[in-house]
């Protein structure tokens, strides 16, 4: 589990294909940054822009992980060399200053504007139509790993639209200062949500089923 603080900016330094075949993952190695490489072990987990991965090899300030196919296919931002988001697991007793994060991205929006209002940067997204049910005013959503709070939904015909509201020192510390119109990023949606809609979506069984 993950608080969507960002601890450190880091960056990809090399992407390396694991195999030939077309369902081979790749292994990444990581510039950690800031990120406290002490506290991180072989066998940790490691938020890398929002998608939870595990850690197979660290030296002190690097540190690689595999990234499997399925992994590559739905998320956005881990096959090439850039800068990166990075949270290492949260530990019982840690301070919960974002929300509670899985670190399995739902899926990927694109970015539909960010741009400068007053001292803050307006950052809207499109999410899947399939996210939308899930992203409420005030709801809590993880960009990029990234714990935000939205500001205003809007359902469109080919998806939903959310508006966030960032402070300059989450634009500073973390790569939404990156982002532009047309950017993809990994989106998280939040865990009571998803439990939510479950309960109210599963069928009931029938007194016969058993039969």
């Amino acid at each position: 589990m993950f608080t969507g603080i960002v601890e450190a900016v880091g960056k990809i330094r090399s992407v390396t294909p694991q195999g030939q075949d077309k369902n081979a993952g790749v292994r990444l190695e990581i510039d950690a940054g800031d990120l406290p490489m002490e506290k991180i072990r072989v066998g940790d987990s490691v938020a890398i822009n929002g998608a939870c991965m595990t850690v197979v090899e660290r030296t002190d300030n690097r540190f690689k992980v595999d990234v499997s196919r399925e992994s590559l296919d739905r998320t956005t931002g881990l096959d090439k060399v850039h800068e990166v988001n990075l949270e290492k697991a949260l530990a019982l007793g840690d301070m919960l200053g974002g929300h509670l994060v899985s670190g399995h991205v739902d899926g990927v929006g694109t970015v539909r504007r960010f741009a400068p209002v007053a001292e803050s940067w307006e950052l809207v997204v499109e999410a899947p139509a399939v996210l939308g049910k899930f992203l409420a005013y005030k709801g809590s959503v993880a960009v990029d790993g990234v714990s935000l709070t939205v500001n205003k939904v809007q359902d469109t015909e080919t998806g939903c639209l959310f508006s966030i509201n960032l402070i300059p020192h989450t634009v500073d510390v973390t790569t939404l200062r990156n982002l532009a119109e047309g950017s993809e990023v990994n989106l998280e949606i939040d865990l009571i949500a998803r439990y939510v809609e479950r309960m109210l979506t599963a069928g009931k069984i029938s007194p016969d089923s058993g039969r």
